[in-house]
């Protein structure tokens, strides 16, 4: 059975929570994993360490490890070599943003496995703590590919013309949508013009097209309530915070409360 727990949960149809370190604290990704949460949000596309640097990916898993908790690493850009870094360095869920069409996606999901669509995949056999440090071995080489998981951002116009097609890219395991992206790529180069009916139009046909294709979706939304209603309406893969924005929150409202 694969380690996994977001895999897991994914193949049972159940809902998985995390929430983003955006300090790419280890110490961050145990408290979460305390906590409770599902996975823990690392989002290299914006922030922290280089994912070509593996000793830095590595002591996040190893957080992770400690924490009992999952990483949901995004990478910047949907490159192989970056996805088998990272894989390598024992992140298990990847995340690959900037795409828009299926032929620019699968290569970066087939980097994440030894075997892809009914042949050879485009992993390669590397020495690091994906494989425990056993490289070549039968229990590594012979059980990964169960334990990975590869999922697609949703953020821009063009993916969206292109859904069905990015959907049925083999072995990819979700798509998570990116709506402020997606208004961006609306925008006709202004930043600040606003289209929340198309925007919500574009969720909605995430949504259906992958229930349709049987492809989990997720979202980022901070209020619980909205949360639960997004569940109930069949997404699988929900960020509820971060910890940034709670230490913002909470020490805001508390700085507000002793200083009127």
């Amino acid at each position: 059975m694969t380690n996994n727990a977001i895999r897991r949960a994914l193949d049972a149809d159940e809902a998985v929570f995390g929430a983003s370190a955006a300090t790419f604290s280890p110490t961050v990704i145990e408290v979460f994993g305390g906590l409770g949460v599902d996975f823990v949000w690392l989002d290299l596309e914006h922030g922290g360490p280089s994912p070509y640097d593996s000793t830095a990916v590595e002591e996040l898993t190893r957080a992770a490890d400690a924490a009992d908790v999952e990483l949901l690493v995004r990478i910047p850009m949907p490159e192989p070599s970056i996805v088998r870094k990272v894989v390598d360095a024992g992140v298990r869920t990847v995340l690959v943003p900037r795409i828009e069409t299926a032929a620019e996606l699968r290569p970066a999901v087939e980097a994440a496995f030894f075997s892809y669509d009914g042949d050879v995949g485009d992993r390669g056999v590397g020495i690091g703590r994906g494989s425990r440090w056993a490289g070549y071995d039968d229990s590594h080489v012979g059980t990964a590919d169960d334990d990975v998981l590869v999922g697609t951002m949703i953020e821009n116009r063009r993916a969206l013309d292109n859904l069905e097609s990015i959907l049925s890219v083999p072995q990819l395991g979700f798509a998570f949508l990116g709506p402020a992206d997606m208004e961006m790529s609306m925008s006709g180069g202004d930043p600040l013009a606003k289209h929340p009916d198309a925007v919500s139009q574009g969720i909605d046909d995430t949504l259906a097209a992958c229930l349709d294709a049987g492809v989990p979706a997720g979202r980022i939304l901070n209020d619980p309530e909205a949360a639960a209603d997004a569940v109930d309406d069949g997404f699988r893969i929900v960020r509820i915070g971060s910890d940034v924005g709670a230490v913002r929150r909470v020490l805001g409202e508390r700085l507000s409360t002793v200083t009127e």
